[in-house]
C-alpha cells in the first residue's frame, strides 16, 4: 500500500511542478495575457487537484475492499474447516470405539450441530449473493415469528453454553407476512452475534412483541458494545468490529450487512443501542 501510495504522490507533485513551470514560462512569453494565464492556470490546477483527491480516496477504498475480501475468505476457509473437522472426530470416533449408545447418541447430536453451523455459513453467503442480484421485490408468506423466534432460539442456546443464558420474552401468535428464510436469517444473525461478543455464559435477552401495532423485535447482550463511530459501519459488507490483529471472534462479516439488507427490503428500522451497563441492543421496528 505504502508503495503504490508513494508513487501516487510523486506523479501528483511532478504534474503540479510541469504545470506550474509551463505557466511560467507563458508568462514570460505573453506577458500581456499574464492574468489569462494565472486564472486559466488556477481552474485547471483546482480539477487536477479534485480528480486527484477523488482518485486517491477510490484507489484506498478499492485497496480496504480487497483487504476486507482477503480476510472474508480466511474466515470463511477457516469457519468451514472448524465443524468440519469436529464432524469428522466425531465419527472416526463412532467407528473406532465400542461406544455405548448413551454417548453414540451424544456424538451424532455434536455432529447434527457442527452440520447446522455448516448450514448457517452457507445460507448466509447464498443470502448475500441473493440479496444483490435481485431487486426489491421479494417472496412474501405469511408465518407464525413467535414460533419461529423461539425455536432459533432454543437451537442456538444449545450452541451457546450448558446453562440458560438466552433468555426470552416472546409474545405468542405474532404472525408477519414476508419472506420466512430471510427474517429467519436475520433473528438467527442476530442471537448469534449476541452470543458471539459476549462473555461466557452471559445473559442474551430476546424480546418479540407488538407495541402501537407494529413489531418489535430486539437482541439484548452484555458484550464488548460498540462505540459510536463503528455504529455507522457494522452494516457495511465484510465489516467486523475491532482491528484485524486485535479481533478474536470468529466471523465473516456478512451477518449483520444480510440483517440490514433483507430489513430494507421489508421497510423494517433497525437501531443500535447502548445497553447497561455493558452490551449493545439491537433494536428491529417492522411497520
Amino acid at each position: 500500500m505504502r508503495k503504490p501510495l508513494f508513487l501516487f504522490y510523486f506523479l501528483v507533485f511532478y504534474a503540479i511542478a510541469q504545470i506550474v513551470w509551463w505557466g511560467m514560462l507563458l508568462m514570460e512569453l505573453e506577458p500581456l495575457r499574464k492574468g489569462m494565464v494565472i486564472g486559466e492556470g488556477f481552474i485547471f490546477m483546482t480539477i487536477f487537484l479534485v480528480g486527484a483527491i477523488k482518485l486517491k480516496r477510490a484507489f484506498v477504498h478499492e485497496h480496504k475492499t480487497h483487504k476486507q475480501q482477503h480476510n472474508f475468505l480466511l474466515s470463511v476457509t477457516h469457519e468451514l474447516k472448524s465443524p468440519l473437522a469436529s464432524i469428522k472426530l466425531y465419527i472416526q470416533t463412532i467407528l473406532k470405539r465400542d461406544l455405548n449408545k448413551e454417548q453414540r447418541d451424544q456424538f451424532l447430536s455434536n455432529s447434527l450441530k457442527d452440520i447446522e453451523r455448516l448450514d448457517d455459513l452457507v445460507e448466509n453467503v447464498l443470502l448475500a449473493t441473493k440479496l444483490e442480484s435481485v431487486g426489491k421485490s421479494i417472496p412474501k408468506e405469511e408465518f407464525d415469528f413467535s414460533e419461529l423466534t423461539g425455536r432459533i432460539a432454543d437451537r442456538l442456546q444449545v450452541h451457546s453454553c450448558t446453562s440458560q443464558i438466552i433468555k426470552t420474552d416472546i409474545q405468542p401468535n405474532i404472525f408477519f407476512v414476508g419472506d420466512k428464510l430471510a427474517i429467519t436469517s436475520v433473528v438467527t444473525n442476530l442471537i448469534e452475534n449476541a452470543i458471539k461478543y459476549s462473555p461466557p455464559c452471559a445473559h442474551v435477552n430476546v424480546r418479540l412483541y407488538k407495541q402501537d401495532g407494529q413489531i418489535r423485535f430486539s437482541v439484548a447482550d452484555l458484550g464488548i458494545g460498540i462505540n459510536d463511530e463503528e455504529k455507522k459501519r457494522i452494516f457495511n459488507k465484510f465489516y467486523r468490529v475491532g482491528s484485524e490483529d486485535t479481533r478474536k471472534t470468529k466471523g465473516t462479516g456478512l451477518g449483520l450487512y444480510i440483517v440490514k439488507s433483507v430489513l430494507d427490503k421489508h421497510n423494517a428500522q433497525i437501531k443500535v443501542l447502548n445497553n447497561t451497563p455493558t452490551g449493545s441492543i439491537f433494536d428491529v421496528t417492522f411497520n
